[in-house]
C-alpha cells in the first residue's frame, strides 16, 4: 500500500528527469488537489472527458540482452483519452482512483511508472511521465515515449560518465587521474 505521508512521495521521484514514481506523482499533486490534471503526449493534451480504465501493478524477472538477470516492480495507468461533457478530472480525483486500487492491489510507491494511453481507436502506447508542473492554473504532466535500452549499455555508459566526472577537475581541486 501506498504511504499516506507526503514526505515519503517527495523523495519518491527517481533521480532521471524524464521519469517519476507513481509516489511522487501522488505527493505532488497532494498539493495542487483542486487543479485540474492535464496529461500531454504527442504534442496534446488528453481531452477533458479521459477516463482512468485500469491500474495495474507487476514484478518481472528477465534476462538483459548481455545475459544479466533483471528484476523490477512496475505500475502501468491506462488512460482513455476521450471527449466527454466535463472538465479535464481534478487532481484529487485521480489520486483517490490510486488510493482505491491500494485497497486492493499493491502499490510499490518506488515502482517504475508506465502510462497505457489510447483513444479507443488506435492502439495503446506506452508512455513514461516526467515531472509535472503549473501550467495556466493546472497541473500538467508530459507524457513521453517509453524508449527501449539496452541495459549493459546504459551501465557501461554510466560507468563512463562516473570515470569521466572524476578525472575533470573541480574548483580547487586536481583531477583525480594520472
Amino acid at each position: 500500500m501506498l504511504a499516506s505521508d507526503n514526505r515519503e512521495f517527495e523523495l519518491s521521484i527517481v533521480s532521471d528527469p524524464e521519469d517519476i514514481t507513481i509516489a511522487g506523482l501522488l505527493g505532488f499533486l497532494a498539493g495542487h488537489k483542486d487543479r485540474q490534471l492535464v496529461f500531454v503526449y504527442d504534442g496534446r493534451p488528453v481531452r477533458p472527458g479521459y477516463h482512468v480504465t485500469e491500474v495495474k501493478a507487476g514484478t518481472f524477472a528477465a534476462l538483459d540482452c548481455g545475459a544479466n538477470p533483471e528484476a523490477w516492480a512496475e505500475i502501468f495507468v491506462q488512460l482513455w483519452d476521450v471527449d466527454e461533457d466535463r472538465t479535464h478530472m481534478p487532481a484529487a480525483k485521480f489520486s483517490a482512483i490510486i488510493r482505491k486500487v491500494t485497497e486492493h492491489v499493491d502499490l510499490d510507491p518506488s515502482a517504475r511508472l508506465t502510462f497505457e494511453v489510447s483513444d479507443g481507436v488506435h492502439p495503446i502506447a506506452l508512455y513514461r511521465a516526467a515531472l509535472p508542473r503549473l501550467v495556466d492554473g493546472a497541473v500538467h504532466v508530459e507524457l513521453s515515449p517509453r524508449p527501449a535500452s539496452c541495459k549493459p549499455r546504459d551501465r557501461w555508459l554510466e560507468e563512463e560518465r562516473k570515470a569521466k566526472a572524476c578525472c575533470e577537475p573541480s574548483a580547487g581541486s586536481q583531477p583525480c587521474c594520472g
